[in-house]
């Protein structure tokens, strides 16, 4: 008992040193966010002045677009078909999460055709300083960050060549491991420019503030409130029902159930750190190992329920604010290509940005101008997303488990009612990190390791 309680300190210890650096960017985000407002609001000219910094920030994540697209895609159609050999575990829980992302999409576009965020912001594209003939340093700077490559084009790649290795069998998965470490070159890259965030959205944030005063405070505050809401909403209402007509069991009290894990991933703004605790909690509740190992890990890469509302919705509020509205049929496109490419929001912080910034560049790249203001209020919404997202994986392993004939229904009625409570003193977290990684083992590895695709706060 006591070498497993220095293995979990151990282990507390450096979830801790590996949260620390997140923390760090969260807080300097925050930072930057009140700054550039204030300059914004304090001196009009000088916030405006500031917005190529926003600019050379979405010009970075419009470069690495298209190599996480396409590594992604390339790794999830693999992982799709290896999912489906695992038997009626892995096929069922991938019809249930591309089902409940779709939904999920298109639940964010109904909210946002109905709120219109972002309307009267009258945000508009930087003119680039060699058309200008302004602003030479500006004009350096920005020919120094190599340019983006076309994202409908990768996409398609992507697919071919996801399914052509599939169709390879085993002298393909060569290539997929190859594939699998190019990705994780990518997503360090991402990393470092996640880490000049703050100075894209200071400076954005300081240029639509100066531009539109407390306007553009209020349309973002009023995007915030309506994400956090819809999200809510989602849970109860969607999630909630489902639940309840499948198992009978009442989501309010799964969410009291999974109390302590909402704290922690409320302070870290990520579910990452909660994955082996609901692994543990869902065999506590009642599903089956093999069902747990299958669903949990695979749903923390395929069923984003709460990022897929954000994608959508804060695409439409940068195509309100920016003046340039999308049609019905723009939007339907966004919500099939977000479908897809929302598969490739798993990997790391700020992959979700580069999906949005690749459904953005796929419909309408102007719209591109505008992502700087999401940038800056994107993490006071990471709660929400992580949160939803994790709900989500829950109510999943419990229907899957529920339509597998494995879930004890007596015992996940004890375990959320409290009759049964789940004792802390138990968890392994090295047993059930191993679980967690077992599962894309079961995927025949085409999923990157589960450390690296859990990070969903993005």
């Amino acid at each position: 008992m006591s070498s497993q309680r220095r293995g979990s300190g151990t282990a507390a210890k450096s979830t801790r040193r590996k949260l620390d650096k997140s923390h760090w960017l969260y807080i300097a985000v925050i930072v930057a966010v009140v700054a550039g407002a204030a300059i914004g609001l304090l001196a009009p000219e000088v916030g405006k002045s500031l917005k190529p910094l926003g600019t050379m920030f979405i010009a970075l994540i419009k470069m690495i677009i298209a190599p996480i697209i396409f590594c992604t895609i390339v790794l999830g159609v693999g992982s799709i078909a290896k999912a489906t050999t695992v038997g009626k575990v892995g096929g069922l829980a991938l019809l249930y999460f591309m089902t409940m992302s779709t939904v999920a999409l298109a639940i964010g576009l109904v909210v946002g055709n109905i709120i219109h965020p972002g309307a009267g912001l009258h945000l508009q594209p930087y003119k680039n300083a060699a058309a200008t003939g302004e602003n030479g340093t500006v004009k350096f700077l920005m020919e120094m960050i190599p340019g983006d490559i076309p994202v409908l084009p990768t996409l398609v790649l992507a697919l071919l060549v996801g399914f052509a290795l599939q169709s390879m069998g085993k002298s393909g998965e060569p290539v997929l491991n190859a594939v699998a470490n190019v990705q994780k070159v990518v997503f360090k890259l991402m990393m470092m420019i996640m880490w000049v965030a703050p100075v894209g959205a200071f400076g954005a944030i300081a240029a639509v503030v100066g531009a539109t005063g407390w306007a553009a405070i209020g349309s973002m505050a009023i995007l915030m409130g309506a994400f956090y809401l819809t999200c809510a909403l989602f849970i109860i209402i969607v999630l909630g029902s489902i639940l309840r007509l499948v198992t009978g069991l009442n989501i309010f009290a799964l969410m009291r159930y999974l109390a302590r894990e909402y704290l922690l991933i409320f302070a870290t703004s990520s579910s990452e750190s909660a994955l082996p605790r609901l692994i543990a909690k869902m065999e506590h509740a009642g599903v089956s190992k093999p069902v747990v190992g299958i669903t949990v890990p695979t749903g923390y890469s395929f069923n984003l329920d709460g990022t897929a509302i954000y994608l959508t919705m804060s695409a439409l509020f940068i195509s309100t604010a920016m003046g340039l509205p999308m049609n019905l049929g723009e939007q339907i496109g966004l919500l099939v290509f977000m479908v897809i490419a929302s598969k490739g929001a798993a990997g790391v912080t700020g992959a979700g940005l580069a999906t949005l910034a690749a459904g953005l560049a796929a419909h309408k790249p102007v719209l591109l101008d505008g992502m700087g203001v999401i940038v800056g209020i994107d993490k006071f919404m990471s709660e929400a997303r992580a949160l939803t997202n994790f709900t989500g994986n829950a109510v999943a392993t419990l229907l899957v488990g529920k339509w597998t004939h494995e879930l004890d229904i007596d015992q996940a009625r004890a375990a959320l009612s409290g009759k049964d409570p789940f004792d802390e003193l138990s968890l392994e977290p090295d047993a059930h990190a191993g679980m967690a990684e077992e599962a894309p083992h079961l995927l025949n590895s085409a999923v990157p390791d589960a450390e690296e695709k859990v990070r969903v706060s993005v």
